[in-house]
């Protein structure tokens, strides 16, 4: 079995998420493709990434990310930073050689998107998006249905992502609530996750028609550099300017003739971490739910009429990845799981010579339809989504 070197550049919850794949994953998927090494890590500060070390199993830390760029140990970059940063990082680890793994959104726009793809384009190099949630076996079951023609040809994509950690006025202007550093709002954060799902379902997006909307305008100046996700203080104090959508909805038409519609907002109360989608085909429905994320529900239209309705499929041995996971149906999974299956099919692709998906072309993809949905919010018309040159 062959050693990779990793280095992770953030050591916030997308790196506890990553470290926890690292180690784990050649423990469900064995004999594992290669062996994540915990190399080094980087931070903000010396601090900071000693006790990020010390915390996620690294050997090294550094404060400059561009130590693990330049270092010939290294053999993966692992990009885990708020968005502004994506691009610089994952450019000069492409002209270094080295293979990339990048948290969603790929970038901030699809400028900088486009830059990120063409670092990487025309290399031999295995680059990876981190849309995680396709890797939910459920989500995989429901592409297999899909493409064996079991529900038919596809008419109706509906998909939410709602949550509610930032529906209080008084939780922290952490970055994500940052134009300069996220990008955009709930848009990037969650509604890529969503956008991810279309695609990789349905098809490509053809042309949007969207609504944005902020509802809190300003929020408590954040204390300290982690991102404290939603954790109300009191209110008291100087407050910074939010200059992102809380919220946006948008139409979608795809390419192969079906309509839908995708929602997504960090400001609903009672809703925790609601990604959904609803499938309708020609010859049954899918329905997918992630916060009961081991369950599929499927309703075949040939089914007969006496016990016609939808059923539900427990996800396990049967069924995609189920192998590398637990012996029991409905034993359950968890978040961690699917950067478990994340990181095997990362490194199944380093070591096995080919590539994976999602990669920096459907990174960028997205960014045009987040920047399609954008601009339709703000010209109140339907929006053409362009594709990407290969």
């Amino acid at each position: 079995m062959r050693n990779l070197n990793v280095g992770l550049i953030g050591g916030g919850f997308m790196g506890k998420a990553h470290s926890l794949a690292y180690a784990a994953m050649p423990m469900f998927f064995w004999p594992a493709p290669a062996q994540p090494v915990r190399k080094t890590i980087a931070e903000a500060t010396p601090e900071l990434a000693n006790e990020a070390a010390r915390r996620f199993g690294f050997e090294r830390s550094t404060s400059d990310w561009r130590s693990i760029i330049d270092d010939p140990e290294i053999d993966v970059v692992d990009i885990a930073t708020p968005n502004h940063l994506h691009a610089e990082i994952a450019i000069a680890a492409a002209e270094a050689g080295k293979h990339i793994i990048c948290e969603k959104p790929l970038a901030r726009t699809g400028e900088e998107s486009k830059a990120m793809y063409d670092a990487v384009k025309n290399t031999d190099l295995v680059h990876m998006v981190a849309f995680n949630y396709r890797r939910t076996p459920a989500v995989a079951l429901a592409k297999k249905y899909i493409d064996e023609g079991a529900i038919g040809r596809i008419t109706n994509f509906r998909g939410t992502y709602l949550q509610d950690w930032s529906a209080d006025p008084s939780s922290p202007l952490s970055w994500r609530f940052q134009k300069s550093i996220a990008g955009s709002g709930a848009l990037g954060d969650i509604g890529t996750h969503v956008i991810d799902m279309a695609r990789y379902l349905v098809g490509e997006v053809a042309a949007v028609n969207a609504v944005m909307s902020t509802f809190i305008s300003e929020r408590p100046l954040q204390s300290g550099g982690a991102d404290s996700l939603g954790k109300a203080r009191e209110s008291e104090g100087p407050k910074g300017a939010v200059d992102v959508d809380d919220e946006f909805m948008t139409l979608v038409r795809f390419d192969n003739g079906a309509v839908g519609s995708v929602e997504a907002t960090r400001n609903a109360h009672g809703r925790n971490n609601f990604l959904t989608f609803e499938i309708h085909g020609t010859e049954g429905s899918i329905l997918f739910n992630y916060e009961r994320r081991d369950e599929l529900q499927v309703c075949f239209a040939g089914d007969p009429a006496d016990r016609k309705g939808f059923r539900t499929v427990y996800t396990g041995p049967a069924h995609p990845y189920g192998d590398g996971l637990w012996p029991i149906p409905a034993l359950g999974i968890g978040y961690g799981e699917t950067k478990i299956i994340e990181a095997f099919d990362f490194f199944s692709a380093i070591a096995n010579g080919g590539s994976v998906s999602p990669n920096f072309a459907d990174g960028y993809q997205v960014a045009l339809i987040d920047d399609a949905i954008i601009q339709s919010a703000q010209s109140d018309e339907w929006v053409k989504v362009p594709r990407i040159e290969s």
